[in-house]
């Protein structure tokens, strides 16, 4: 089953909306930690709104124990990408893996995924919000795979 990864967010709010997304659309979601932000922040609980009791949560301490641990692909979302997330084939073992909202992933997790993929924007303009990003990859990857929802 295809999974949404967070590296490390640092926007309690943005977190919440990715679970929220999460929890609608019956994905797993893991939080490589650590977080700038307590998992029980108001915030992030707002944001969720009571979707977050439906939803399937792992925590990871660590990058190292994510990676010890992630059962698939590993699809990093990066303006870096070197494909256009609707140009790529998605399987339904992809971990779909957004990263920290300030300061994206660092070079050992880049190297670390088997894919890179971009959302296209138009030129000039730095990135999406993480969790608009999460919902744009998360739709295309459902699709391909035959994953969303009835």
């Amino acid at each position: 089953m295809i999974r949404l990864v967070l590296y490390q967010p640092d926007i309690p709010q943005n977190a919440g909306a990715t679970m929220r997304l999460a929890a609608c659309f019956g994905v797993p979601l893991d939080i490589v930690e650590p977080c700038g932000f307590a998992l029980d922040d108001r915030r992030l609980k707002r944001a969720g709104m009571d979707y977050i009791d439906r939803l399937a949560l792992t925590r990871h301490a660590s990058w190292t124990s994510f990676r010890g641990s992630a059962p698939g692909r590993i699809v990093l979302l990066t303006t870096k990408g070197d494909v256009r997330h609707a140009d790529f084939a998605f399987r339904d073992d992809d971990l779909l893996l957004l990263g920290r909202e300030s300061a994206g992933v660092p070079k050992e997790v880049h190297a670390a995924a088997h894919a890179r993929i971009r959302i296209p924007m138009l030129p000039g303009l730095r990135s999406l919000n993480v969790a608009q990003a999460a919902a744009i990859a998360l739709a295309e990857a459902l699709r391909q795979t035959g994953g969303l929802p009835r």
